[in-house]
């Protein structure tokens, strides 16, 4: 199962792109790829454009040059450079730091268990990660415009979506401004 990590952002809120801000000494982007590889992701993309020559070990990186029209545009590079033989593919975003491998590895138990698209939920509310079955990564891709990622396709089609309760083993929350990061600082010992 494949992972997709999008870092693409130039965190306009926060002041710097949030993919090389570091929490807990480690970056975002670096954080993002271990939850997603300890979690069970193999092989790994990280979508990068603000930062283009961000360097990413442990994944493969593909810049997107219209990163500045929004996720919609990461979304759709991201699942056109996932590699042939990946049949799904968890969907994670750089800026939610305290998304935990075992929020990855309870997705891709309800894909084994049938899902074709599942969405990590906290206290029943749909968040990220997402995991999409290739056979939907086209109409994911047609539908994501602007900041709109795969919000359009989920909500079109309902009775494709397995909400996966995820609240116990992880916060959502993620670090959009100067103060949320202070609050990030402040807590990355709740769940490293």
């Amino acid at each position: 199962m494949a992972g997709l990590l999008l870092a693409a952002g130039s965190g306009s809120r926060l002041g710097t792109p949030k993919a090389t801000v570091r929490l807990g000494g480690e970056r975002l982007v670096d954080r993002g790829v271990r939850t997603l590889s300890d979690g069970g992701c193999a092989p790994i993309v990280v979508v990068t454009g603000a930062a283009p020559d961000l360097t990413v070990p442990g994944a493969r990186r593909v810049h997107n040059p219209l990163w500045d029209t929004g996720m919609g545009s990461s979304l759709r590079a991201g699942l056109d450079a996932m590699p042939e033989g990946a049949t799904a593919t968890v969907v994670a975003l750089v800026d939610q730091p305290f998304v935990t491998a075992p929020v990855v590895s309870r997705l891709l138990r309800a894909y084994a268990d049938g899902a074709s698209v599942a969405v990590a939920a906290y206290e029943g509310a749909p968040r990220n990660p997402v995991l999409i079955g290739r056979e939907h990564w086209a109409a994911v891709g047609e539908s994501a415009a602007g900041d709109v990622g795969a919000r359009a396709f989920l909500r079109a089609n309902p009775d494709l979506v397995t909400y996966v309760e995820c609240g116990d083993l992880a916060d959502p929350s993620d670090i959009d401004t100067v103060e949320d990061l202070a609050r990030a600082r402040a807590a990355v010992n709740l769940f490293d």
